[in-house]
């Protein structure tokens, strides 16, 4: 700016400068010798032109520094604006890289427990059945054990009694918050807290049916929770240990159990229909919690392990599962089977945790999960529709929408996937529902209150072909029996006339004009209805 304002006040100088010049010059015309050819006036005009350009080009100058000023105005807020991105993208992914880092410094520990399990096989072929309990206890004395909340807890632990662990769990299911933190302490306690865990799962199948039993049986589904969440308290506590204490805890010995165990439940997966489990099965989900909590994760393939991953999709401890088994690099492919079973939330869900939502975009597998809700089964015809096809439609895309918009609010993508239009679809949906109960209800007859005889109260049958003044006899007198008109004594009522049926099935004998009801020979009216 100071640069440009020197070059005005030059500029504005020019004028004064002409004039001086002029004056020089007449004195140097008066003061010649020789004539000159030139004229102050050609002088002039040339100096002037000089001006108008430099005031041009110092006008044009001025503009593109206006420009140039405007420009760097706007790159800085565009700066700033990205700069408050970054940042907050810094700031997330410090927050995910502490998780990976939690869950890594979890990994390592666990595995360098593995190793020295490992070595141990070579060094101490000792098990641990032969350990002095009190030597095993004295490696567990911090002192936390005498402050459980559930004391109870310590004591199954301390006599190794997984019955009664159990059961203890099951009687105290409204507390199970507080027992789950305190069992990862109560197992201190024990002299072999690998070895109880392990004979917790006893149980586990208690038939060869138990797979399709274990759904309907509640006392069974209860105690394979329990067995899972006694095998993932004591991944916690063996988190919490050293590497010397991991590898005495899961010895030979009990590695060896666990290895059998797992073989005995292998078989019983292969039974297992995928679409069934609906991504919640606690058979494979205690499968997977076996063979990483006891590391004996090497002696099955990782594409055997993965083919249980969407049998437990849905299930919390799914994702930890899968890094700890390292079967991360498996997931494009869980998901890709979860796609193309339908199971588009799973999907999402999965796609988010293990950070592969570029590769599987949330908003096209929303998109085309709520697309498949609407289609009419291939068994129907199209525009054949019946009302129940049309309903069960409706009632699948309804359950769509809540899933869709569910999942969207739980991983925060609404910028992405706006929620209005889902919840004004499920608004459309739950009024047309509502309006077809309602139609439904005013269609549908009163019930009437059914006597000791099975005829409503107040009302008998009736019979349309009769007039009014004869129904006064057909509401008053009972119709006729068939016995009337068997061969009783002769003090029975009177046989009918030679021409009558004698069944009474069939049309009446009698050629009565419309409306005039059906006759007997005896003289009384009787209802059609009843001959049925």
């Amino acid at each position: 700016m100071e640069d440009a304002d020197s070059v005005a006040t030059l500029l504005e100088t020019t004028t004064s400068k002409i004039q001086q010049l002029q004056k020089a010059f007449a004195e140097l015309e008066s003061q010649r010798a020789v004539t000159l050819n030139l004229k102050w006036k050609q002088i002039e005009e040339h100096f002037h032109g000089l001006e108008k350009s430099l005031k041009r080009r110092f006008t044009e100058l001025e503009d593109q520094e206006k420009d140039f000023e405007m420009k760097t105005v706007r790159a800085q807020q565009v700066i700033e604006k990205r700069r408050a991105v970054v940042m907050a993208k810094e700031e997330s992914s410090l927050v995910r890289l502490q998780v990976k880092r939690d869950a890594a410094v979890t990994t390592i520990s666990k595995t360098l427990g593995r190793n020295k399990n490992g070595d141990a096989q070579f060094v101490d072929e000792k098990p641990l059945d032969a350990v002095d309990s009190e030597a095993m206890k004295s490696l567990f004395e911090d002192g936390d054990v005498k402050l459980l909340t559930n004391p109870e807890l310590a004591k199954f632990c301390e006599e190794m009694d997984a019955g009664g662990l159990h059961k203890f769990i099951s009687d105290n299911r409204k507390n199970i918050a507080s027992i789950k933190e305190e069992i990862p302490i109560a197992l201190k306690a024990a002299s072999d807290p690998g070895g109880l865990v392990l004979d917790s799962l006893c149980g586990f199948y208690v038939s060869e049916g138990s797979i399709i039993d274990g759904k309907k049986d509640a006392n069974l589904l209860g105690l394979r929770r329990t067995c899972i969440m006694l095998m993932e308290c004591l991944s916690v506590l063996l988190t919490n240990l050293d590497a010397n204490t991991v590898s005495k805890v899961i010895s030979v010995n009990v590695k060896d159990r666990a290895k059998i165990i797992a073989q005995e439940w292998k078989p019983k997966l292969d039974e297992l229909d995928l679409d069934a489990s609906n991504g919640n099965s606690l058979e494979a989900h205690a499968f997977l919690q076996l063979v990483a909590t006891f590391g004996i994760d090497s002696d099955f393939v990782h594409d055997d392990l993965s083919k249980l991953i969407p049998m437990v999709c849905r299930r919390q401890q799914t994702a930890d599962l899968c890094r700890f088994l390292g079967l991360s690099d498996k997931m494009p492919g869980v998901i890709d089977v979860l796609v193309n079973n339908g199971r588009h939330i799973d999907a999402v869900n999965l796609a988010f945790a293990f950070e592969l939502t570029e590769q599987f975009c949330p908003v096209t597998l929303l998109k085309t999960y709520l697309a498949e809700a609407v289609k009419v089964p291939s068994t129907v015809k199209a525009g054949n529709a019946s009302p129940t096809a049309q309903n069960d439609v409706s009632e699948r895309e309804l359950s769509a929408l809540k899933a869709a918009i569910k999942c969207i609010e739980e991983h925060k993508f609404e910028h992405r996937y706006p929620l209005e239009p889902l919840q004004k679809r499920i608004i459309q949906l739950e009024k047309a529902k509502a309006d077809k109960k309602r139609a439904t209800e005013v269609v549908k007859p009163q019930s009437k209150r059914p006597r000791a005889n099975g005829v409503a109260a107040g009302y008998g049958q009736r019979n349309t072909n009769i007039s009014p003044d004869q129904n006064f006899y057909a509401t008053r007198y009972a119709p006729p029996t068939q016995y009337m008109y068997d061969n009783r004594p002769p003090y029975a009522y009177p046989g009918p006339p030679e021409n009558h049926v004698h069944t009474f099935v069939g049309t009446p004998t009698y050629n009565i004009a419309p409306n005039q009801g059906n006759y007997f020979g005896n003289g009384y009216q009787y209802q059609a209805p009843y001959l049925h």
